[in-house]
């Protein structure tokens, strides 16, 4: 006998297999540490030095952009901190700051095993899972923060990414709706939220009406408007992203149009699509009708854009927001299952706005790029949407890092008044307050 089980079912099926799996991981995380502490006398293991205020800690050097900010307001406010980082070559580490340490905590588990016995009144960092994998709390630290290094839905996170930290910052309200959802789907106490906007954008921002300031006019196209337009093409990676699934199809149908093309691969696919790559650079190499950007920052190539394409990248709205330009998303299919998105009700913020700021890209006008791109560029109505998006969801503009080194302060000025995370069996018998 055939047995069958629709989507709906076996997405429960498989979110409940992995929430029974976390709690067994919690429980024999829990029974290890309490016979350690049998074993040891009942003494306290080891720490990592002297108490620290401020630790940030990030995973990777991509993120410097959305802690620069943050520790330059600490340095300007004389306030001791520790920029932990787990690349090597991070640019944070050539900062010569007077308050801000920087330091190489170490690659991979190195620098997990390090912040395991970290000592801090407060740790701020971008990296979700905390508590769920190799990361753990350290006990020694008194309350963890978490920012997101981008304006999207938290849905978009692995199952858990979020459940152990104390605060989550917010570039806008929109982003606490999962937050709460998926506290009250799996029982957990309420986190404390708090709106701060997003540090790097706001040094974009800056740029971008530096350069805007200091030409003699912004027309399309370039100084006075001469030369052809410029479509940039920045996609994500994997299997789902835009260029695994358009690739040259995509390529060719833009080589036929006027414009000139930008392409800028995820860096991630140099590593995990390295045959993809190697073959669109071997049949595109650069020319005078395209280029190809692989420097850190994509500064200059969004500024000279004219219209970008993209996918869930979350490119699409630094893009639009700072140069309220249009955008073209592809038709791509995302799978909540292993997500914090599949704990909640309704489409994902992603999935309301990107209609109204741009375009879909779909496999039945791919072939039609050039008509969708001067759709784009002519429709006032992309524009006004963009502003009023980016209205909607990007607050605190300009005073984010600010905000954020607020939180920290008083973080640091309370320490101690807040008891450790509670267990898991705490949680599940803890009663929300509320929801947001």
């Amino acid at each position: 006998m055939n047995l069958y089980i629709d989507p709906g079912t076996g997405s429960m099926l498989f979110t409940i297999l992995i929430g029974v799996l976390g709690a067994l991981v919690y429980f024999f995380r829990n029974a290890l540490m309490k016979l350690k502490f049998t074993l040891t006398g009942g003494k306290k293991a080891k720490t990592d030095g002297p108490e620290i205020p401020v630790v940030i800690f990030t995973d990777s050097k991509r993120y410097w952009n959305l802690f620069r900010p943050i520790c330059e307001e600490l340095e300007k406010r004389k306030q001791k901190a520790l920029y932990l980082t787990a690349s090597e070559d991070d640019p944070a580490l050539s900062e010569t700051y007077e308050y801000v340490k920087t330091e190489f905590a170490g690659s991979g588990n190195r620098a997990f095993a390090r912040m395991n016995m970290i000592r801090a009144d407060v740790v701020l960092s971008s990296t979700p899972g905390l508590d769920v994998y190799q990361w753990k709390r350290s006990r020694d630290v008194k309350k963890y923060v978490h920012i997101p290094h981008g304006i999207y839905d938290f849905g978009t996170y692995r199952m858990f990414g979020l459940d152990y930290y104390d605060t989550i910052l917010l570039a806008g309200p929109f982003q606490g709706k999962t937050v709460r959802e998926t506290e009250k789907a799996r029982r957990l106490p309420e986190k404390e939220l708090r709106v701060v906007g997003m540090p790097y954008m706001d040094e974009m921002l800056k740029r971008a009406q530096a350069d805007r300031a200091g030409r003699a006019d912004d027309a399309p196209g370039g100084a006075g408007g001469r030369g052809p337009q410029t479509v940039l093409l920045a996609p994500s990676w994997g299997a789902s992203a835009l260029l695994s699934r358009y690739g040259e199809t995509l390529l060719e149908a833009l080589l036929k149009t006027d414009y000139h093309l930008i392409l800028r691969p995820h860096p991630q696919s140099f590593t995990s699509e390295a045959e993809l790559m190697a073959r669109l650079q071997a049949k595109y190499p650069d020319s005078d009708r395209l280029e190809w950007d692989r420097k850190s920052d994509n500064y200059d190539s969004l500024s000279r854009a004219d219209v970008l394409i993209s996918d869930f990248s979350g490119v699409v709205f630094d893009y639009a927001f700072v140069f309220e330009k249009p955008v073209i998303y592809a038709d791509t299919s995302f799978d909540p299952k292993p997500y914090d998105a599949s704990w909640v009700e309704g489409p994902m913020w992603h999935e309301t706005v990107l209609p109204k700021i741009g375009v879909q890209l779909t496999e039945e006008n791919v072939g039609r790029i050039g008509d969708v791109i001067r759709a784009c560029l002519d429709s006032a109505e992309l524009k006004a949407n963009i502003r009023q998006v980016r209205e909607d969801s990007w607050h605190c503009i300009g005073e984010s890092a600010v905000k954020v080194v607020d939180c920290l302060e008083e973080i640091v000025a309370t320490a101690g008044q807040k008891a450790a995370a509670p267990t898991p069996a705490q949680r599940q018998d803890t009663k929300l307050s509320g929801v947001m």
